[in-house]
């Protein structure tokens, strides 16, 4: 998935191991899976060299997305067209 943190966001990430976000439409953060249960725990968190850009290795429980899948990226474009690349998990 994608998402945007702020410096306080790294700061609590770092701190506590749960994966924070600042949500730019909220004005909030918000900790991954703290309502669906969809957890996030730092493996990794690294810096890419221009040091404008995170990635960070996670634990991901559960989907990642809203939509319930895996990922958010499961949409390819192929010949103009866009393809479903995964179907959304079932409930458990």
């Amino acid at each position: 998935m994608m998402a945007w943190m702020n410096r306080e966001a790294v700061a609590k990430t770092l701190a506590t191991g749960r994966v924070t976000y600042w949500s730019r439409s909220r004005q909030a953060f918000w900790i991954k899976g703290e309502t669906s249960g969809h957890t996030q725990q730092l493996i990794d968190f690294r810096v890419d060299c221009d040091r404008d850009c995170l990635l960070l290795i996670v634990d991901q429980n559960g989907p990642a997305c809203h939509t319930n899948r895996r990922t958010c990226f499961f949409t390819s474009v192929r010949s103009g067209d866009e393809i479903e690349l995964m179907a959304p998990e079932k409930a458990t």
